[in-house]
């Protein structure tokens, strides 16, 4: 299945062509460090390319402050992964092993040079995205999790981190190390928790905290003002994002909790053009999300939008849910959709603890070698079965109606129905929710054999009914009946994605009419751009 990223082992890293250097040179300023002397503090703001004339440079855990790996950095290489191309701070430090000459670029330059020098540009992205793929299998991380075992607010930000392809490790609560962390942060006790580095503590820890302390959490001004604002960040808004850069549009993507959005939920994807052997919506999209960064667009979670409005100059306001306020001359709405919550007593109580709303190794941790259920009839559904029944004794998978081959492809139906590990009850749906601290036992009205009855699980994936997250749009443009924002004819509108209301376009699983496949919201986020464009540009 294909990765994120190139595999950081085995790529060829070939240096920077002689003319990239140059041009780099016109833009830099040389540096000389001495041994033992830090080129980039840990946890501060990558706003320069290091490059390497000569000496050898280390990459540095900041909680240990050890090398990171066995490898240098050399004559003709440069320091540095994604949160460069983001705006955001080092995860690791970078040091001269011995007295070395670097050339520091400004960021924006870089970024200029990257748009005007493709062959330089594939070489800076495909490396700084190797190295995230590689912190990320390593758990090579300034953010350490402590209590994940015990904390439901530990496994959120986990999740969060995950989904985002931020790099973690995960520690118990009681271990030697915790104690030893809980003290070098003056806290006490040992608690859950969440650090960056070796003795900052994130407080309160929450995926917004995690954000802010890693530059992801972009601040908007009063003033802040872009071209077109996307928010959503699945694959119809990565889209947007990619396009809007590539012809010269300043571009803000927002996203409530994960570049990917519920596409970014599936496991392994098969009928995406282009990847024979699968690759994983979170993947598909963090590609997308690297290359609207290659080309200027900007991105900032966990954002939520809480409410729009219009103002007399035509300029388009939207409230965020922490009373920031982001302006822009377009609005691209790709906010798709989400699973509806069960009317279940006492679903909140478990939410995290038990039942979960996306199946990612993160979620599979906590269930290994269990039984586990699944609601749903799609797609992402029999994908989450079929990811989870690799890990767990056995999964259930229970829909409301007589068949799933309404509802799911062929080709994953057909790996369900003769999965030794995977069973479908048809005509079923959870009633009840049991547990203490988290949950135990669910209880299973079976309309097929007349009788209810319980499963011991300690995980329930629910992945039905999903609603368009439209609330803070209603008003100034025109919704369907179920909720979803209408465009073309349907809103009277000059082009095919736009609404009722001129410069606000939609697009994706929030599209009334749209179809909801990951390549049709790709297409849609990528055509939309041409009337958006006219729209800022008339």
């Amino acid at each position: 299945m294909e990765s994120f990223a190139a595999d950081l082992a085995t790529m060829i890293r070939r240096p920077l062509e002689p003319a990239h250097v140059a041009a780099l040179e016109k833009c830099g300023e040389v540096f000389d460090f001495k041994s033992g002397e830090f080129v980039q503090e840990p946890g501060t703001g990558m706003d320069l390319l290091h490059f390497v004339l000569s000496g050898e440079i280390e990459a540095v855990d900041p909680t240990t402050m050890a090398r990171i790996g066995v490898a240098t950095l050399n004559e003709g290489q440069f320091f540095g992964d994604l949160q460069f191309l983001s705006g955001g701070v080092s995860m690791a430090g970078a040091r001269a092993v011995q007295d070395s000459q670097v050339l520091c670029v400004p960021r924006d330059d870089v970024l200029r040079l990257m748009s005007d020098l493709p062959e330089m540009s594939d070489i800076i992205v495909t490396v700084m995205a190797a190295r995230r793929r590689r912190a990320v299998e390593q758990s090579d991380s300034a953010l350490t999790l402590i209590g994940s075992e015990i904390s439901r607010d530990i496994r959120h930000v986990a999740s969060f981190a995950a989904r985002n392809r931020i790099p973690y490790r995960e520690i118990e609560v009681t271990s030697q190390e915790a104690l030893a962390l809980a003290a070098q942060c003056v806290v006490g006790a040992a608690q859950p928790g969440v650090i960056f580095g070796r003795a900052h503590k994130i407080d309160p820890p929450t995926p917004r905290g995690v954000a802010k302390a890693l530059g992801l959490y972009l601040e908007v001004s009063q003033d802040s003002a872009f071209d077109v604002l996307i928010v959503g960040g699945g694959p119809a808004g990565v889209a947007a994002g990619v396009y809007a850069g590539a012809e010269g549009l300043s571009a803000l993507v927002l996203e409530d909790m994960a570049i990917g959005g519920q596409a970014g939920t599936s496991s392994r994807i098969e009928n995406y053009m282009g990847f024979p052997t699968g690759i994983s919506g979170g993947d598909l999209v963090g590609r997308g999300e690297v290359q609207a960064m290659k080309f200027g667009t900007r991105f900032s979670v966990p954002r939520r939008a809480v409410a729009l409005r219009r103002c007399e100059d035509a300029w388009f306001h939207v409230m965020l849910d922490d009373d920031q306020e982001v302006s822009a001359k377009a609005l691209i709405v790709a906010t798709g959709v989400q699973y509806r919550k069960l009317p279940l007593e006492g679903l909140e109580r478990f939410e995290g603890a038990g039942v979960y709303y996306a199946a990612t190794e993160v979620e599979a941790r906590y269930c290994r070698d269990g039984e586990v259920a699944v609601i749903g009839g799609g797609n992402s559904a029999g994908q989450a079965a079929m990811f989870l029944a690799r890990s767990t004794r056995h999964v259930h998978v229970l829909i409301r109606g007589e068949s799933l081959a309404a509802s799911m492809s062929d080709y994953l139906l057909q790996r369900l129905t003769s999965h030794p590990r995977i069973t479908v009850h048809t005509r079923t749906e959870v009633i009840g929710l049991h547990g203490q601290e988290g949950l135990e036992r669910i209880t299973i009205c079976d309309k097929a054999s007349g009788q209810d009855w319980d499963l011991r699980t300690a995980a329930l994936f629910v992945m039905v009914g999903a609603a368009p997250n439209t609330e803070w749009v209603s008003g100034l443009v025109g919704l369907d009946g179920k909720g979803f924002v209408q465009t073309g004819g349907d809103a009277q509108a000059r082009s095919q994605y736009e609404t009722s209301c001129p410069g606000v376009f939609a697009v994706g699983d929030v599209r009334a009419g749209s179809v909801k496949r990951v390549a049709s919201a790709v297409g849609e986020g990528s055509v939309v751009m041409s009337a958006v464009w006219a729209h800022v540009n008339a």
